[in-house]
Order: structure tokens, then sequence, then C-alpha cells
């Protein structure tokens, strides 16, 4: 079997998508796993940006480290290179089929639609308000991260 590949997009790939690229790594590190997790986002202005210090302040928290991870826009490569594309919110996800290329394999969907009782929900982003939207948005990338997991018949 193939080893599962994850992106996670958000709309500027500072604050919802590493946040769950972090917390989905973390997890993959600690079951040694091998993995590719990656975060993007559908707009390009943070480019190489670290992730919003609110995010990696609350990911810091919980023992997880994202200050390395830098921003990057989604490209159409990225519809080969992963198996699995996870939108943070609906917008994200039509802006994600409008660039999909006809041929691409990866599956397309929300994050939340992995957890369950949560499908069709949008994972809300923290960005313009204050620090505990980034703790509610870390409780989701917990729990995204978890849902992946079992997604590929990964036990906890």
């Amino acid at each position: 079997m193939k080893t599962p590949s994850i992106l996670f997009v958000c709309l500027g790939n500072i604050c919802r998508s590493p946040l769950a690229d972090g917390a989905l790594r973390h997890r993959v590190r600690q079951l040694d796993l091998g993995w590719t997790v990656d975060s993007a986002g559908t707009g390009g202005w943070h480019r190489g940006d670290p992730p919003d210090p609110r995010a990696i302040a609350v990911a810091r928290a919980h023992g997880v480290d994202i200050a390395t991870l830098r921003g990057r826009q989604v490209s159409a490569a990225d519809f080969d290179r992963f198996d699995l594309i996870l939108a943070m919110d609906h917008d994200n996800l039509a802006g994600l089929r409008r660039i999909a290329p006809a041929s691409s394999p990866a599956e397309l969907c929300l994050a939340l639609d992995l957890v369950p009782g949560r499908a069709g929900q949008a994972v809300a982003d923290p960005y313009y308000g204050d620090a505990s939207g980034f703790d509610a948005t870390w409780a989701d990338a917990k729990a995204i991260a978890e849902a992946v997991l079992v997604r590929f018949g990964v036990r906890r």
C-alpha cells in the first residue's frame, strides 16, 4: 500500500492549515508512520511567511512546533502529489475544485467531513479574533488529525 500523503488547505496558509498540518505531523512522528503531510493556501499573500504567532503559540502550548513551516500557495502539481486534500472551509473547497486538473486522483473534501458528527462544517478562521479562537482551531486540528489516522486504518 502506498504511503498516504495529505495536504491541508486554508486561505492564507498561516492559521488553520498550519495547525492541522502540525497536529497530524506530530501524530505521524509519534506513530513512526512516515507519511507526507503539508499545508498550503488558496491565496498567495503569505508565501514564505511563518504561521501567525498566535498559531505558533497554541501549537507550542500543546507540544507541537510549527514555527518552521512557511506559507505557500496550492499548485496544480499538488493534485497529483497528494492522495487527500482537506479544505478548511467551503470557499477553500470551491477554490480547489476550480483549479483541480480533471485527471487528478486526489480526494477533495472538507477537513471536518472526516470527523464524526462534523460533516459539512468549516473550521472557523481565527485570524481576525483573539487568541481563544486559536484554541478552538487547535481542538479542530487535533480532531481532524485523529480522523485522518482512522481514515487510513491507523487505530489509536
